[in-house]
């Protein structure tokens, strides 16, 4: 156990979907995992254990924000043996080339944020997603004939931001969408030598204006969460 887990050894699959929502945390192993139980409610950071077609699946709630995933990945990966992280969280679009309900594989994810810092690099840090992960995604989304993209995100420290031109600044070097995690995420697996890969899904867009609801990012995002249990299914059987 830990500060910000409850949960024993042993509690945790090898592959840990991680939502930002307790709420989609929630509503994921309700509506997907079969015999899912509780093992984590610390802080109300849900997480979850069950079966996706005979595998054993996690989900559990990263909360808003490279601190808070850090944390909780971190702790995935150093305490309960955890291999695979894969995000499922929103995002904001900020290209013209993606769409309301598009899913973004994340294929690197750039930053704002120091998290970096802490690694005293002589230089600068590309947060890139695993390989294996992000093909296997897009493959099982191509199957699906799903609306999808892979490409750079922005994970932001700002949901507002003073600097009224960063947008546009991001936008010009072809990053598809911002969101707050992912550049932490893929910074923590590539320190422990585990694996990560975000799937978004655009729930708002910077330029149309476009919108989805709370409820709606809480519940409707299913393409993403399919597709993310599937990429589960892949790691479990060692098949990427």
């Amino acid at each position: 156990m830990t500060a910000h887990n409850e949960a024993p050894c042993g509690a945790f699959a090898k592959t840990v979907l991680m939502p930002g929502d307790p709420l989609r945390a929630k509503f994921i192993a309700e509506e997907y995992l079969e015999n899912a139980a509780l093992v984590n409610n610390v802080r109300g950071i849900q997480g979850y254990t069950g079966l996706y077609k005979s595998t054993p699946v996690s989900v559990m709630a990263s909360g808003m924000g490279q601190p808070s995933i850090g944390i909780y990945s971190y702790e995935l990966f150093s305490f309960y043996n955890v291999e695979n992280i894969i995000r499922v969280g929103s995002a904001g679009g900020m290209s013209e080339s993606v769409h309301l309900r598009d899913i973004i594989i994340a294929q690197g994810a750039c930053t704002d944020s120091r998290f970096a810092a802490q690694y005293n690099l002589p230089g600068t840090f590309a947060p890139i997603a695993d390989f294996s992960l992000l093909r296997t995604a897009a493959q099982i989304a191509g199957e699906k004939k799903l609306r999808y993209a892979v490409g750079n995100v922005l994970s932001s420290d700002y949901f507002y931001n003073d600097n009224t031109t960063a947008t546009d600044a991001w936008r010009k070097m072809g990053v598809l969408a911002v969101e707050m995690e992912s550049a932490a995420l893929y910074m923590t697996a590539a320190r422990l030598s585990r694996r990560a890969l975000s799937i978004l899904t655009v729930s708002d867009h910077l330029l149309t204006g476009e919108e989805t609801s709370a409820a709606e990012r809480e519940r409707t995002f299913n393409d993403m969460i399919e597709t993310a249990l599937e990429v589960a299914v892949s790691a479990e059987g060692e098949n990427i």
